[in-house]
């Protein structure tokens, strides 16, 4: 089993920053893509950044330039660093881990989610 699990939400006023963090464990062997995804009150699930397991990153338009995402591969962690942080931010934020052998994607697990709010 694979378990996968976010830590560092928060509230924090616009303009402020967050270092949310993901960490998986359990029968891992590879881990190839982990994401970061958000879901806010009333909308859809959408992605907000991807790194490959060579780190190559991809951004939501909504995020570039204000979030970064990164990963430690030796720990199993994904990092989410977040500045510039707008009301429109607000959301649950899940981390996701593709895990599988060194070929092929045999699963994708998720996070319970930590809840990010930007307010004044």
């Amino acid at each position: 089993q694979v378990q996968v699990a976010e830590s560092g939400g928060g509230l924090v006023q616009p303009g402020g920053s967050l270092r949310p963090s993901c960490v998986a464990s359990g029968s891992i062997f590879v881990i190839h893509g982990m994401g970061w995804f958000r879901q806010a009150p009333g909308k859809q699930r959408e992605v907000v950044a991807h790194i490959s397991k060579g780190g190559t990153s991809s951004y939501a338009d909504s995020v570039k330039g204000r979030f970064t995402i990164s990963r430690d591969n030796a720990k199993n962690m994904v990092y989410l660093q977040m500045k510039s942080l707008k009301p429109e931010d607000t959301a649950v934020y899940y981390c996701n881990a593709a895990v599988g052998t060194t070929q092929i994607v045999t699963g994708i697990y998720w996070g319970q989610g930590t809840q990010v709010t930007v307010s004044s």
